[in-house]
């Protein structure tokens, strides 16, 4: 058999080759975890930027409309909260600003820039939306700004609907006081 050297021309002493392969993979593994850690820190200041670049827009919202809360979330994924449904992250690239709404339908990009002030221009559209949108519900026209896409239900369906519900009751009571009926009798019969 021929003898396997290694590489970088180092000899591997005998017996101790697992050792070593695992030493190596040890290594491999922290420069690979300082790595990320070091990416994860660059997207966190860039966050950091876009973050401060906002605090003129959040300053002239009134202290007493809490629609917003502002903040950057630090996990694995960090992210910059604009409020409890709309935040930015970073890109795969970790060089373009990602500003997405969470919906009932999933996920909504609002919006895509490498650019701070692009973002910050987008954001601020979204935030004056926000406080036109609460406004609205304040004043009364709520359904006029989230028409309703239920349909009145017709007056016969409601009384099935109600027919249904106390036959399921009458069927429970029922079924509940026999339940009743057979655990006395067991009782009694021992």
């Amino acid at each position: 058999m021929p003898a396997v050297t290694s590489t970088e021309g180092a000899k591997e002493p005998q017996g101790g080759g697992l050792r070593e392969a695992l030493r190596a993979a040890r290594i491999d593994a922290a420069e690979k975890t300082g790595l990320v850690i070091e990416l994860r820190d660059a997207e966190v200041a860039r966050l950091e930027l876009l973050n401060e670049t906002l605090d003129p827009v959040f300053q002239d919202i009134p202290a007493d409309i809490e629609l917003f809360d502002r903040g950057i979330s630090r996990g694995e994924t960090p992210r910059l909260w604009i409020d409890a449904v709309a935040y930015v992250v970073m890109g795969h690239d970790k060089r373009l600003y990602r500003f997405v709404q969470d919906t009932r339908h999933g996920r909504k990009v609002l919006a895509e820039s490498s650019q701070i002030p692009d973002l910050t221009q987008a954001i601020t559209r979204y935030v004056a939306g926000r406080l036109i949108e609460r406004e609205r519900m304040l004043a009364g026209d709520g359904e006029a700004a989230a028409p309703s896409t239920r349909q009145p239900v017709p007056p016969t369906k409601r009384r099935f609907r109600w027919g249904r519900l106390l036959a399921a009751f009458l069927l429970g009571a029922v079924a509940g006081g026999f339940a009743l009926f057979m655990m006395v009798a067991l009782i009694i019969m021992r």
